[in-house]
């Protein structure tokens, strides 16, 4: 909680955070992805968590530690992505460098000899 912004909020739900400083005052328009769903800073069942992060402005909710009943719980409360998210989406991943395929035996052979094997 970040009390000179939003006394009553953590970040990932504040839409003073969100909306005043990160798209306002910084003017970041990047894709925004929310903090873990499933820290201890947040209260409330998955899917309100959900709701609140997308609807304080966040673009993409997140959720790690991979508990079934939770995820399912996050997804009740996600929506569809914005055409607006949707665009921050694309950028975002154009941004990513591009990966070369792998080749694993190539790859084997530079790793043994690195190690000297």
């Amino acid at each position: 909680i970040f009390s000179k912004i939003d006394e009553h909020y953590p970040a990932t739900i504040s839409p003073k955070v969100i909306q005043e400083v990160i798209r306002g005052y910084i003017a970041f328009d990047g894709l925004l992805i929310s903090d873990d769903l499933s820290m201890q800073a947040l209260s409330g069942d998955f899917k309100e968590r959900a709701k609140a992060a997308l609807g304080a402005g966040c673009d993409v909710v997140l959720h790690c530690n991979g508990k079934m009943d939770e995820m399912v719980s996050v997804v009740a409360g996600a929506q569809p992505m914005t055409d607006t998210a949707c665009r921050r989406w694309l950028t975002a991943v154009d941004l990513l460098p591009k990966i070369e395929p792998l080749d694993p035996i190539e790859t084997l052979a530079q790793f043994n000899h690195l190690m000297k094997i």
